[in-house]
C-alpha cells in the first residue's frame, strides 16, 4: 500500500511542477508588453491609446496615390485590452473611441468638413504577435462605418462609408511604436454626388501607449525563456517491505524401517566320514 502512496506522491509532485512552470510562463513574455520588447505585460483591462504620428495626417482620398478628398490633421484612438496571451499568440482589444478633427476638403463643390465620425463602436481588434498584423473587425453593434458631414455652397451633405472588405488591416511597428493603416478602401453607402464614391483611408498612430501603466506598447513575436524555478522534489517515503512469514516446515515422520530378516540359513556341511581302512 505504501508503495502506491509513494508513486501517487511522485506523480502529484510532477503535476505540481508542470503547473508551476506553466504559470510562470503565462505570467511573462506576453504578446503586448510595456516599455520594451519582453517588458512588463500589458494587463487585461488596460487602456491603450494613441494619436496621429507627429507630422502626419489621416486622409480619405479618392485614389490610393491621389490628393483629392478629405484630410484631418488630428485623430485619436482608444482601446481596451481583452486578452494578452503568451507570445507567440494573438492579443485582442476593443476600439472604444476614435476621433477625427482639423479636417478639410478639397473636393470640387465643397467648402469644408463639419465632422468625421466612426459609427457602431466598439470594434474588435486582434494583434498577431508573430507578424505584427493588426485586424479591426465589426463588433456587436454593427458594421464598421464612417460618416462624413461636408459643407457645400448649397448646405451640408452627409456621406456614409463602409469598408469593402468589411474589416480593416493594419500593421504594428516596434521601431516607432506605431500602428499604420494604408489605403483601406471604403465605398459610399449613402450620400450625394458630392460624396466620393470610393475613399481610401490612410493613417499612422504613434506612439501607441498603455495609459494605465504608463509607457509605449511593444509587440512580441516570441516569449523569453522562463527563468528556472526551484521545483520541490518530493521526498521518498519508506516503502514497506513485507516481513517474512514463517513457513511451516513439516516435521519428519518416522518411516518404518523394515527390520532385517534372517538370511537364509546356511546348511552346515555335514562332515563326511572318512572310511577307516
Amino acid at each position: 500500500m505504501r508503495k502506491y502512496l509513494y508513486l501517487a506522491s511522485v506523480a502529484g509532485g510532477a503535476l505540481c511542477a508542470t503547473l508551476l512552470a506553466s504559470t510562470a510562463f503565462a505570467d511573462s513574455g506576453a504578446v503586448l508588453t510595456v516599455g520594451a520588447v519582453g517588458g512588463t505585460n500589458v494587463a487585461v483591462g488596460d487602456t491603450v491609446a494613441a494619436s496621429l504620428a507627429s507630422g502626419t495626417t489621416a486622409t480619405f482620398y479618392s485614389t490610393t496615390n491621389g490628393t483629392s478628398g478629405v484630410k484631418c490633421t488630428a485623430s485619436t484612438l482608444s482601446s481596451t485590452v481583452t486578452a494578452n496571451p503568451p507570445a507567440p499568440g494573438v492579443a485582442t482589444e476593443t476600439v472604444d473611441a476614435q476621433t477625427f478633427s482639423g479636417c478639410t476638403s478639397n473636393i470640387v463643390g465643397t467648402t469644408g468638413v463639419r465632422s468625421v465620425t466612426l459609427n457602431n463602436l466598439p470594434y474588435s481588434v486582434s494583434v498577431d504577435g508573430t507578424t505584427g498584423a493588426v485586424a479591426v473587425a465589426p463588433g456587436s453593434a454593427g458594421p464598421i462605418q464612417a460618416t462624413v458631414v461636408i459643407s457645400t455652397i448649397l448646405g451640408t451633405v452627409t456621406c456614409v462609408y463602409q469598408p469593402v472588405a468589411g474589416s480593416l488591416a493594419g500593421a504594428a511597428d516596434n521601431t516607432t511604436n506605431s500602428i499604420k493603416f494604408a489605403n483601406q478602401q471604403f465605398n459610399k453607402i449613402t450620400g450625394s454626388v458630392l460624396c466620393l464614391s470610393t475613399a481610401y483611408w490612410t493613417a499612422a498612430y504613434a506612439p501607441v501607449s498603455d495609459t494605465t501603466q504608463g509607457g509605449p506598447v511593444f509587440v512580441n513575436a516570441t516569449a523569453p525563456d522562463p527563468e528556472p524555478t526551484d521545483t520541490a522534489t518530493p521526498e521518498p517515503t519508506d516503502t514497506a517491505t513485507p516481513e517474512p512469514t514463517d513457513t511451516a516446515t513439516p516435521e519428519p515422520t518416522d518411516t518404518a524401517t523394515p527390520e532385517p530378516t534372517d538370511p537364509t540359513p546356511t546348511t552346515d556341511p555335514t562332515p563326511s566320514e572318512t572310511p577307516v581302512v
